[in-house]
């Protein structure tokens, strides 16, 4: 069931580096506003299979269809599957309040609101916004 996650991160990662072909690069967008956080969630145990399948969802809808949304990657704990992870990064406040609003988001919160056991906000600063894109540039999408 987690084998999207490698499918996710290359995705996003192919994404957040489309900005390129967009007119917007890592040199012309202003790193200092993006918006980071970790979202740190714990989900019921009967609830796991189905409640990744609509984060996969969740989460490349977001990336394809959000230009804001620059990168949302889940991640799980080897030890505790039901711990959950997710980096995400907005171009800035604006794209994550947009992202709140879109279809995408509303479907997902409202399907695995019963499903969540605790859900935490960790926003979070980049101290090295710069390197951020040297960081991906080392993966290889083939």
């Amino acid at each position: 069931m987690r084998s999207f996650f490698p499918t996710v991160f290359l995705f996003l990662v192919a994404t957040l580096f489309s900005f390129q072909t967009q007119g917007q690069t890592a040199a012309t967008m202003d790193l200092e506003k993006l918006k980071i956080r970790i979202a740190e969630i714990e989900i019921h145990p009967e609830h796991l299979d189905a409640y990744l399948e609509i984060l996969k969802v969740e989460a490349e809808a977001s990336i394809r269809l959000e230009p804001g949304v620059l990168a949302i990657f889940p991640m799980s704990e080897k030890e505790s599957p039901t711990t959950l992870r997710l980096i995400e990064i907005y171009q800035n406040e604006d794209a994550y309040q947009a992202h709140l609003q879109t279809p995408n988001f509303q479907q997902y919160k409202t399907s695995t609101l019963h499903m969540v056991k605790s859900l935490k906000l960790v926003e979070m600063d980049a101290i090295d916004p710069e390197s951020m894109s040297k960081i991906f540039k080392k993966l290889s999408l083939n």
